[in-house]
């Protein structure tokens, strides 16, 4: 081959490369409809026609280091254990709750649990399901912005 050539065929695949992970990376199971902005949610839960069941879908160890005012925890999205326990909660509900499913473990675009547990629950119909966009992490997109959260549990 020529080295031209191998020039050639390297640069198209970085070039592949860098869209594949791209499009990977940009890949979320939700529509723009389907997310809630942090202050948003904060304005919801303090009152309101329907204020929503929120569920923290992140590490047992996040949440009791801090979560929402009145989150519930029933597992990780990131596991099967956990997505098994997720399931189990949201069985008897009325698949019109209005529910927010959040994480914030880390930078969203890497999070583990926040799309398996989002796949899961749109799976079994819920109809008002959002996820809350925490760009970075919950301590830094909600409890230093000063939105209420509690410790413990």
């Amino acid at each position: 081959m020529s080295r031209r050539l191998l020039c050639v065929l390297s640069v198209l695949s970085l070039l592949l490369f860098t869209v594949f992970a791209t499009a990977q990376n940009s890949a979320d199971p939700w529509t723009p409809a389907q997310t809630i902005q942090a202050s948003d949610l904060a304005k919801e839960l303090v009152g309101g026609k329907s204020v929503p069941k929120v569920l923290f879908v992140g590490f047992q160890s996040l949440y009791r280091g801090g979560h929402i005012n009145g989150a519930e925890y029933h597992g990780s999205g990131g596991s099967s254990d956990g997505l098994a326990g997720i399931k189990k909660w949201a069985g008897p509900l009325p698949r019109s709750t209005n529910l927010v499913i959040y994480c914030g473990c880390c930078p969203m675009e890497k999070c583990p649990n926040i799309r398996p547990a989002f796949t899961a629950l749109r799976g079994m119909g819920f109809t008002s399901l959002r996820v809350l966009i925490l760009p970075t992490s919950f301590a830094v997109d909600w409890a230093e912005k000063g939105l209420p959260y509690e410790k413990g549990k």
